[in-house]
């Protein structure tokens, strides 16, 4: 069962924090895939060569398919797993997280490491935002040249994202649709183009809710 919608991050940024003289940096992205994610931790290892500590975290997937971890060297489970809790007590998804730590000297034990460094994630997605994606049906609109430009702005002004426009012998307008309401608005378009659209249905994609 796909998820109808999840959160991910609204954009890549930066975020840091100070515990007990140790840095505590967290950086956040927005990744479609498990190799964007990996490219994102290798950059981040790249720009911090000399930092105590790089962990990650990331999530892929509606459902959360893919879930990584890495503590890089900090006693087992005390960073890349809270990291990893985080992200999935927001329900964000599609989305990598790394912590870089500049270790300040001070010891904080397993627990103060574990709050820091889900801490540090959490704080950063309040700092740069999320979004949240909603799943919905591809649909293809089909209507003559006459009807096309009133067709498309009777659906934007009913609040439905126009996704493409396709002239040729006809026009075909790609609109996307919740499941939920694909019944009623098959009736609705039958009504205001007095029957004439022709109306497909396609794949399912994720858009901005």
């Amino acid at each position: 069962m796909k998820a109808d919608q999840y959160v991910t991050v609204a954009r890549e940024g930066v975020h840091e924090i100070e515990i007990n003289r140790s840095r505590f940096i967290c950086a956040l992205a927005p990744a479609a895939t498990e190799e964007e994610a990996q490219e994102f931790v290798a950059r981040i290892r790249r720009e911090h060569p000399t930092a105590t500590h790089n962990c990650f975290a990331y999530v892929i997937g509606a459902d959360a398919a893919v879930q990584k971890a890495s503590d890089d060297g900090e006693p087992g489970g005390t960073a890349g797993v809270p990291m990893l809790q985080m992200l999935m007590r927001r329900e964000v998804r599609y989305a990598v997280a790394v912590v870089t730590r500049y270790y300040g000297g001070v010891k904080l034990g397993a627990g103060g490491l574990i709050r820091a460094y889900g801490g540090a994630v959490g704080e950063a997605l309040d700092a740069l935002g999320t979004r949240t994606r909603r799943r919905y049906r591809l649909a293809t609109v089909t209507v003559d040249h006459q009807r096309a430009g009133r067709t498309q702005n009777d659906l934007r002004a009913t609040g439905r994202a126009v996704l493409d426009v396709r002239y040729g012998d006809a026009v075909d307008i790609e609109i996307g649709l919740p499941e939920a309401e694909i019944e009623a608005f098959r009736a609705w378009l039958a009504d205001t183009t007095a029957g004439s659209a022709g109306f497909e249905l396609g794949g399912e994609a994720y858009g901005d809710a």
